[in-house]
């Protein structure tokens, strides 16, 4: 007996080197942590349940007979974080560079059942080559194997990527497919092509951090939400956006302790509109003065600004928010805002968590970049998240909301539950010198008229006043009152229970 558990432990250190001594010291000498060690930080300690440790290729061509070893270059299990149960595949790239083979995509799909069965999250560690050429199709049909089960589980269980290093070709799909990807500055990067490829057909000369590092694509393509400078760094905040996410689309987000009163009066935000209309303020400032402890965690905040989404708690539960923000192109709703936000409040809404809309837009950026780029459809997909999204939904309306994008930031007529106005927001189809100038286009040579006019548009409609007769404000707050507002509201929609009419699925204006 002795001798067979001497034998076990033996096999099990051998899985566990991967590589190799050589590839490990390489891979450390990157900056990078190997696949276990990235599990460890990420993972509980001791709560870590590996699954099929000896599985090896099955190839026997180009000599990869004589070239096995155990687990054949992903980790694959189960544990937790913060006591949450967790699936997790991490890919060795000390073991052929981490390029997926048929036996190794087959790992990756058995935890994937795993989670969906039983209802839990995935995270995906990258850092892969890519296919494994000596598998040829096999390797192919394992990763449709992978993006067909990203397909299945997408708004099911929730599925975070974490880019921890190359990602390349067909690779990029699955990781696109999941909920939010997670990238390290300098040591990981992301492209259907690399740069050889692109120097060869379009004689362009990139590197690959230009072409799909971690600050591309979270400030130019969008493809990623954040980026980090190390692996532990990107790992420890990944725990950290793991405890606002429930396990599945039949629960609820979680409940966490908190010390900070749901009543808290924020005199600050009195003062938080400057008296000059178009003197722009700070949404992070408002945001943060709601949210439990000031709590909150930004997703793609390097990318279209003048939007800020993201996640966190009121009364200890997690909230998603979506918010305008004055101080990037006065808040406008442009192509790129919309889409990020569209894609958020989706995901908001495909895991029962409460939506909250700061409002403060003057409209849609206007010009033939927006037209030609199809502004209209991409301004179309968020109002149709914000419409078709059942989960409780709060608004608060701060300053501007101008013509269609009033519309858009979760207003009543998409089903908002309840909507809020400060006494300083302005509700109209637009400002009032755009108004004034259509409307008294006769007068536009008569300055004092043109001025007169838009005193009387101001005074008429540069307040809440008229959209709350209607109803389509439920009341006009004191600013300083916005927390208990919101934290009250939430309380009362708790078990509010709209559906959407039986459909097979929605044709979202892609």
């Amino acid at each position: 007996m002795q001798e067979i558990l001497q034998e076990l432990e033996k096999r099990r250190a051998r899985a566990r080197l991967g590589g190799g001594e050589a590839r490990i010291d390489a891979q450390h000498a990157r900056g990078k942590l190997t696949a276990r060690e990235r599990l460890e930080v990420l993972l509980d300690p001791g709560s870590f349940e590996e699954y099929d440790m000896f599985v090896e290729h099955r190839n026997t061509d180009f000599g990869m007979a004589e070239q096995k070893i155990p687990g054949d270059g992903v980790v694959t299990g189960h544990g937790t974080i913060n006591g949450r149960l967790v699936f997790v595949f991490s890919q060795d790239f000390t073991v052929f560079g981490g390029a997926l083979s048929e036996t190794f995509a087959e790992k990756i799909c058995k935890v994937m059942d795993r989670a969906a069965n039983v209802g839990a999250p995935v995270i995906g560690i990258n850092d892969s080559g890519g296919a494994r050429i000596q598998d040829g199709v096999a390797s192919l049909a394992g990763y449709a194997g992978v993006f067909q089960r990203n397909i299945e589980q997408s708004g099911v269980i929730p599925q975070l990527s974490l880019i921890m290093g190359p990602c390349a070709g067909g690779a990029v799909y699955s990781p696109a497919m999941t909920d939010f990807i997670f990238m390290v500055k300098d040591t990981s990067y992301m492209f259907v092509t690399g740069p050889e490829v692109v120097k060869t057909v379009t004689q362009e000369t990139v590197t690959q951090e230009q072409l799909g590092g971690a600050i591309t694509h979270t400030t130019k393509s969008s493809v990623a939400d954040l980026a980090f400078e190390n692996d532990v760094e990107a790992l420890l905040q990944t725990r950290r956006f793991f405890d606002f996410l429930p396990l599945n689309n039949k629960e609820k987000p979680p409940l966490r302790e908190t010390f900070d009163r749901a009543d808290r009066i924020e005199t600050s935000l009195d003062t938080l509109i400057p008296d000059n209309p178009n003197k722009p303020y700070d949404m992070h400032e408002l945001i943060s003065k709601v949210l439990d402890e000031g709590d909150f965690m930004e997703v793609q905040p390097k990318f279209a600004g003048n939007i800020l989404i993201g996640f966190g708690r009121i009364e200890g539960s997690t909230v998603g928010i979506v918010a305008n923000q004055p101080m990037v192109l006065a808040g406008c709703l442009d192509i790129d805002s919309s889409r990020k936000a569209a894609r958020f409040v989706r995901f908001c809404d495909a895991f029962n968590i409460p939506i909250v809309t700061f409002v403060d837009v003057p409209g849609f950026l206007p010009g033939t970049a927006q037209e030609y780029g199809g502004i209209i459809k991409h301004g179309a997909k968020l109002l149709f998240a914000f419409g078709e999204a059942t989960v409780p939904k709060v608004t608060v309306i701060t300053r501007k909301a101008y013509g269609g994008a009033y519309d858009v930031m979760s207003s009543k007529h998409l089903r908002g539950d309840v909507n809020y106005a400060w006494p300083t927001a302005e509700i109209a189809v637009m400002g009032a010198k755009g108004a004034v100038e259509i409307i008294f286009r006769k007068d536009i040579g008569d300055p004092e008229k043109i001025a007169e006019h838009t005193r009387n548009y101001e005074a008429r409609f540069a307040n809440p006043f008229v959209a709350a007769s209607r109803g389509f404000i439920d009341e006009v707050i004191l600013p300083h009152s916005t927390r208990r507002r919101i934290a009250h509201s939430l309380r009362i929609l708790k078990n509010k229970d709209v559906r959407n009419p039986w459909k097979k699925h929605d044709n979202l204006p892609l």
